[in-house]
This record gives C-alpha cells, structure tokens and sequence, in this order.
C-alpha cells in the first residue's frame, strides 16, 4: 500500500474515531493545551511546532500554546512533560535527540521509553548543510577537503540534536575530525554561524532557508536520499560526495505516561486530521518535510529503532558530554 492510500485511510479512521469517543474525551480539551518545545525559538521544531499548534487548534477545536523550555539539550523540556499530569494538557514536541539519542549520552532520571507515551509522528524532515560565511567553500566535497586539511568547527542545536548526531554520522562516513559547538537550539548556532565562530552546521531547512535563499548561507547538500524540491540546485551528500551517507531529523507528539486512552486516541485523530490540511501539507513540504501516519505502537516501534540505529553511531564517536 502506498504512502498517500495509507495516509488517506488513517485520516478516515481519525474522522471515525473523532465521533466515537466516550465522554471523557469528548469534553477534552475544556482548557488551553500546551505544547512543549525542549529547544530555543528560531529551530526547526520550534517551527514544525508552531505550524502544527495552529492546525491542531482546529482539529481539537480548543486553544493550543506553544512553551518553550530549552536547556540540557532538550532533557529540561522533557523531563517538564514527563512529570506533568498525564491529562493531555502538557504534551511535548519530541525530535530524535531527546527522545532517542539523549538515552545513550545522558544518565536520565527520566526515559522517554519509561515516562512517556508516544501519540503520533508529525513529520520526517530534510536537514542541510550550510557554511558560515568566513569559510570559503562552494561543495560539500570542498568542505571535507578543507576539514581533512585541519580540524572544522560545526554547531549544533545541542548535543544529541538531529543536527548534532547528522554531523556526528558525517564525520564517521567521511572519516574526518570535527569539533563541536552545542547551542540552546538552532536559532543561537545559527547567530554564531553568521559571526564567524563556527565553520558549518547540519541543520533543518526551516531554520536556515531564507538565509540560503538569500546568499547569506552558502547550501552544500541536503541530507535525505533525495533532493529537496525548495532547493533544487542543491545535491544530496550521497550525490555529492558520500554515497552511503542519509539522514533526516523527525517530529513527534507525546505525553506523559499514563494518559487515558481516550485522551490518547483523541490526540492521535486529531493531529492525523490536523496532517490532512492542504497548507499544513505544503508548510512541511516548503520545509523539507513530508506528514507521518504512525500512531502509538507504530510510532513506538518507529522509535525504537531510532533508537538503535543512532546509539551506534555516539558509541563510534565515544561521546564525552561535559
């Protein structure tokens, strides 16, 4: 079954479930629903975010905030949902660096295996490979010549960010050195990008496209397996010069463990409903970015191979978080 049959026929069953529901869920949400963003705003899933909060509005038919609680690369953000009451009013966008990677790097009071429920995935994402201005490089391939020549410094959204395990993974295919700079979120990378103190960044399309539209990013390569159609000039790293190497930066919805399944139900039908809007569709794709149909065990399983994959890749780098 094709991406677009599936999705369509997910969309059906969000609509079926929608007008199902036992009472609970359907007095809910009687109040403001927050979501968390464990990440400064300016990044990617502050973005994804913030798109996905005003279609959701509609599909819930209650108000929906965006909070923005970064620091401790995403696991303040985190631990913030985890600990909230499990009633759907506190509910976390989740990307693969806390919700995946973080596991590997940090000794966590809480594991997002352990403290909270998957709903649905949103979106999988393009990421880019953009030089500073200060480093004069016109290819991907150029950029690798000049990190073999002496050691590159790149920034990132925080450690265990996509931005910093697609790096991270560049690094290792490559087999190149490369010094890292963890920031608060791509936003604040991205300033320091712009004045010179780090070299280059892998980050989301969303952060850094009017940047590149307008010359003040040089666009390397994007990360996926093909190219993005918003930068079609742009060749993919694999095209450019590692034909082994892919990587895309994903987004999930997610609360604290023990929600009512009701609740949980409710979410999941509305944020597929949400994935179904036209211009909630094309913001993504601008982006770099295509809607997800996995729903709770689906997005668990989907998780948790994530988990696997990328935990290989911070044991090859031997990680020391300071």
């Amino acid at each position: 079954m094709n991406y677009t049959r599936r999705f369509m026929l997910g969309v059906a069953a969000a609509a079926l479930t929608l007008t199902s529901m036992p009472a609970m869920a359907q007095d809910y949400p009687s109040k403001p629903v927050t979501l968390v963003v464990s990440y400064a705003a300016g990044g990617g899933t502050d973005a994804i975010a913030r798109i996905f909060a005003a279609r959701l509005e509609t599909a819930l038919g209650g108000r929906v905030i965006v909070e923005n609680r970064p620091g401790a690369a995403a696991n303040i953000g985190t631990d913030v949902v985890a600990k909230a009451q499990p009633d759907g009013y506190t509910l976390l966008i989740g990307n693969q660096g806390p919700m995946v990677v973080n596991p590997h790097i940090f000794r966590l009071r809480n594991d997002p295996a352990e403290t909270l429920d998957p709903i649905a995935m949103i979106a999988d994402a393009q990421l880019v490979v953009v030089a500073g201005p200060s480093l004069k490089v016109d290819s991907m391939q150029a950029l690798l010549d000049k990190a073999r020549e002496s050691q590159l410094v790149y920034g990132s959204a925080g450690n265990a960010s996509a931005s910093h395990v697609a790096t991270l993974l560049l690094g290792q295919t490559a087999e190149v050195k490369l010094k890292h700079v963890p920031y608060k979120g791509a936003g604040p990378a991205i300033n320091d990008l712009l004045g010179g103190h780090v070299d280059f960044m892998v980050t989301t399309v969303p952060s850094v496209i009017g940047l590149i539209q307008d010359g003040t990013l040089k666009a390397l390569a994007v990360t996926g397996k093909d190219r993005f159609p918003g930068l079609p000039d742009v060749p993919t790293v694999a095209e450019a010069a590692l034909p082994t190497y892919s990587a895309t930066a994903w987004y999930g919805l997610l609360g604290p463990k023990g929600l009512p399944q009701e609740v949980r139900d409710k979410l999941a039908a509305a944020t597929q409903e949400a994935l179904a809007d036209p211009a909630f569709i094309e913001s993504l794709n601008k982006d770099g970015g295509v809607p997800s149909d996995l729903v709770g065990q689906d997005f668990a399983g989907f998780m948790a191979a994530e988990r696997a994959r990328w935990g290989e890749v911070v044991k090859a780098a031997d990680i020391k978080v300071e």
